[in-house]
């Protein structure tokens, strides 16, 4: 079936509505790879408002999705911190337990061992999910996945369907972090926008949630 091309964008004064859709882990360790921050520092809403500004889009929506560590875990006590901030920001919030299963690690001395390794289950299909929901609702004319997921690439052939379907512009887009690794590479079939650091570090958090040493 020959693809049909992109409808025309809305001309100004119009602003396009948008959605951002945070993949909170890939996102984390996209920040790490491309600034060393060893744990998630960054604020969805504050990210997502830079972005849209940048673009000159309204920022309607922020809807964050992550797997979080069983209630034991001592890792526990800064998701539940890191949510009551969120949500007092109007975040809306998707997690689901990591499920926990034994891998074998390989050891500097040459020996193995077994350690217990969370895992994330269904993220990326929850996010899909409300991407196409949202868009069959006309809900937003711009979705921002703040992710790198590939899987993901199929979800922004849906939105064409659907664009064309309703006979209307859409825009996916895909922001994720970037330092000078030109090789770093956005979700495929998505518009990307690279994340320099200073804009990065400008939608950081103060807050550090993690438990205190003592």
């Amino acid at each position: 079936m020959n693809q049909q091309p992109p409808l025309p964008r809305p001309q100004p004064p119009y602003f396009p509505i948008a959605i951002a859709f945070f993949d909170g882990q890939n996102l984390f360790y996209s920040a790490k790879r491309a600034f060393g921050y060893t744990y998630l520092n960054y604020d969805p809403k504050r990210l997502a408002q830079q972005i849209c500004g940048n673009q000159v889009w309204q920022l309607a929506k922020v809807q964050f999705y992550t797997g979080t560590p069983e209630a034991s875990d001592h890792r526990s006590h800064f998701w539940r911190a890191k949510f009551n901030h969120m949500k007092r920001d109007g975040v809306i919030i998707f997690s689901r337990e990591l499920r926990y299963q034994d891998k074998e690690v390989m050891l500097s001395n040459g020996q193995t061992q077994l350690v217990r390794v969370g895992k994330e289950k269904g993220i990326d299909v929850l996010i899909a999910i409300d991407i196409i929901r949202l868009a069959h609702q006309r809900a937003y004319d711009v979705a921002i996945i703040f992710s790198q997921d590939q899987d993901l690439s199929e979800v922004a052939k849906e939105i064409r369907v659907i664009a064309q379907e309703q006979n209307r512009w859409i825009k996916i887009a895909c922001a994720f972090p970037c330092a000078s690794n030109p090789g770093n590479r956005g979700i495929d079939q998505t518009d990307w926008i690279r994340i320099d650091k200073p804009t990065y570090d400008l939608c950081i958090d103060p807050r550090d949630y993690r438990p205190r040493r003592t």
